[in-house]
């Protein structure tokens, strides 16, 4: 469940091209509040992504707050 859970998220991801930067590739999910990364290229910025969304679901799992909803995951309150 967690995997597609992160699967949805990576579909929703919104990227940019900062000019000028050492990681000019940057990636967030408007819907999962403080999740971005950056990479080198697309591929990279993606993996990262990946990565932090699930490290940013543990913690949100550990501190028993509330997933958001995304796509079919309507329910998320694991409370």
């Amino acid at each position: 469940m967690l995997l597609e859970y992160i699967q949805t998220a990576l579909a929703r991801a919104k990227y940019d091209i900062i000019e000028d930067d050492e990681e000019p590739y940057y990636g967030e999910i408007s819907e999962l509040e403080g999740v971005w990364a950056t990479g080198t290229s697309l591929e990279e910025c993606r993996k990262n992504l990946e990565e932090i969304i699930g490290e940013w679901l543990i913690l949100r799992l550990r501190r028993n707050l509330p997933i958001p909803p995304l796509g079919n995951f309507k329910n998320c309150d694991h409370r």
